[in-house]
């Protein structure tokens, strides 16, 4: 016997979803309870979304698709790049250790096409906010736009400026870094963190990761270490199982610490 729907919640219009067909391509839809015009499959109309839900199948020009509400892991994948984003994989471990929740403040260093700034934009949920600096401003546009796509922009604000030299108006529970020399930026944002706050700086090179953690050490910063991810997938066939030959490997080293009051050394 099939169980009862309980909580159906049907796709409204304005939603941004994706059709995935049996192969996984994906097809992304803003959707209109109109006549719709996509370039990978035709007209569709949008009216035939009003009694679907998450998950629905769906016949469109004779090909069958599944109509899925993104995730953040689809949405990331999504996005119009210009500079490299950070993978989900690094987004992920970051979140957690940061411990960004909702409710929480974010100052991030680097905007690039929005990638972890949706993730945390995510993480932080209605009541958190998430503020960006960013040394260009093609790339925060470009943020905003890919963010307007999620409809998170509303908890997002940014700041044009130097890392390094330019003050912004922000106290924060965690600070993250992307940029290529973040220990130049301590002494100018350590400021806007909170005591006890997190900080994270993503670098490419062990030459970076070992200056930062320096840095960070010599600033006092308690609890600092550092990490890099590898994943891999797995091929899953009837009768056999084995590692994948693509492993998604070095992408950038991952610097944690936490921001601590000064040590104060008593003479006797």
């Amino acid at each position: 016997m099939r169980p009862a729907q309980c909580d159906i919640m049907p796709i409204e219009e304005g939603e941004t979803v994706y059709l995935a067909d049996d192969s996984g391509k994906k097809v992304w839809i803003k959707v209109a309870y109109d006549m719709l015009k996509i370039g990978a499959i035709g007209t569709l109309d949008g009216n035939r979304f009003r009694d679907l839900d998450d998950g629905s199948r769906m016949s469109v020009a004779g090909k069958e698709y599944t109509v899925f509400r993104p995730g953040i892991l689809e949405l990331i994948g999504s996005l119009d790049r210009g500079a490299q984003i950070i993978t989900p994989k690094d987004a992920a471990t970051i979140i957690l250790n940061c411990d960004i929740c909702p409710g929480k403040s974010v100052l991030e260093v680097g905007a690039g096409s929005g990638g972890l700034t949706t993730a945390l934009l995510s993480a932080v949920g209605s009541e958190g906010k998430v503020h960006t600096m960013e040394l260009k401003e093609e790339n925060a546009l470009r943020a905003l736009k890919n963010l307007r796509r999620t409809g998170l922009e509303k908890r997002w604000s940014y700041t044009i400026g130097d890392a390094r030299s330019t003050p912004v108006d922000i106290l924060a529970d965690a600070l993250i870094m992307d940029m290529p020399d973040p220990w130049l930026a301590l002494e100018n944002l350590c400021g806007n963190l909170k005591l006890g706050g997190r900080i994270c700086a993503y670098v490419p090179n062990m030459n970076q990761a070992e200056s930062i953690v320096v840095a960070l050490r010599e600033g006092g910063f308690q609890e600092v270490y550092a990490l890099e991810n590898i994943q891999r997938e797995l091929e899953v066939h009837p009768g056999g199982v084995r590692p994948s030959f693509d492993t998604l490997g070095h992408t950038g080293y991952l610097i944690f610490g936490r921001k601590a009051e000064p040590s104060v050394v008593r003479s006797k």
